[in-house]
């Protein structure tokens, strides 16, 4: 790695630990992912908890909490504290409009998240994060992990040379990208948003790569050619860079939350014909900001 890549991992790895009162927390990897245990997510929780786990969730971007047991119930009311619930689009034909059903069947030729993306990026608003609720994993042995990835990482491992070249421009995001090769489903309407190609965290202030392949379109202030040749480059960050990463293996009763603002993931289909199922919750957020 070249010195500026070291040195951005090493600021990561630096930072003093926070202790946690409440819970444990033990690290998946040196920059991105943890553990929580001690807590169940059923129960009404306290003040403190919810004090932890909001710092917690800001300093580890991954939060992996396993042996829940919950009812949809329990599961809105646990994203409820983080902001207001966002609504499946477009809106399931039955069921909880707050609640997104993750099945995989043995027929399924592909399934949703299968490659580097975060959710929704054209929409004018992305969604602050999402929390999936696994309660049925392929066989043992299967497969069936998701990888997270860290983009205040991704952006500061670039050269310092590009990231100033990078700094005011803008993106153009488009829900179409996503259905190349597929039809949109009923009644679906394509959002498409401009939003800068470097966003700061709306909590930490921090600095962060926002493109990915499954939404972005174009940056509007080069030519096309210009355009595509400096994505390509930009969505190929995530997948030469390992180090960004670190991989969740879920267990039945699982449910991780990460933080889709500054969070890539990918759901890796390599589980055919086994299934899989869970639901998925998403707190709205905010505009993005440079």
């Amino acid at each position: 790695m070249e010195s500026y890549e070291l040195e951005a991992v090493e600021r990561v790895t630096a930072r003093p630990r926070r202790e946690y009162t409440t819970f444990a927390v033990d690290s998946l990897t040196p920059v991105i992912g943890a553990e929580v245990s001690g807590i169940d997510l059923s129960q009404e929780l306290s003040d403190e908890q919810l004090r932890d786990l909001k710092a917690a969730f800001l300093d580890h971007h991954v939060l992996v909490f396993r042996e829940q047991i919950l009812t949809q119930e329990q599961h809105k009311r646990f994203a409820g504290h983080f902001g207001e619930l966002r609504p499946v689009n477009p809106p399931p034909p039955e069921g909880d409009p707050y609640i997104l059903e993750i099945s995989t069947t043995p027929e399924s030729a592909n399934v949703a998240g299968n490659g580097w993306h975060a959710d929704g990026t054209a929409d004018a608003e992305p969604s602050l994060g999402s929390m999936l609720y696994i309660t049925r994993i392929p066989e043992p042995g299967s497969g069936g992990d998701t990888l997270f990835a860290n983009m205040h990482l991704a952006y500061e491992m670039l050269s310092p040379a590009l990231r100033g070249f990078l700094d005011g421009l803008t993106a153009v995001h488009d829900g179409l990208v996503a259905f190349q090769g597929y039809t949109p489903p009923p009644g679906y309407v394509a959002p498409k948003s401009e939003h800068p190609l470097v966003v700061r965290h709306p909590e930490t202030d921090r600095r962060l790569l926002y493109v990915n392949r499954a939404y972005t379109a174009r940056i509007p202030q080069l030519s096309p050619d210009e355009s595509r040749a400096l994505l390509d480059m930009l969505f190929n960050v995530v997948p030469s860079r390992p180090m960004l990463t670190c991989r969740v293996r879920w267990s039945p009763n699982t449910l991780v939350f990460w933080d889709n603002r500054c969070v890539q993931h990918h759901a890796t289909y390599d589980y055919y014909p086994f299934t899989r199922y869970g639901q998925r919750v998403a707190i709205n957020g905010g505009p993005l900001k440079g």
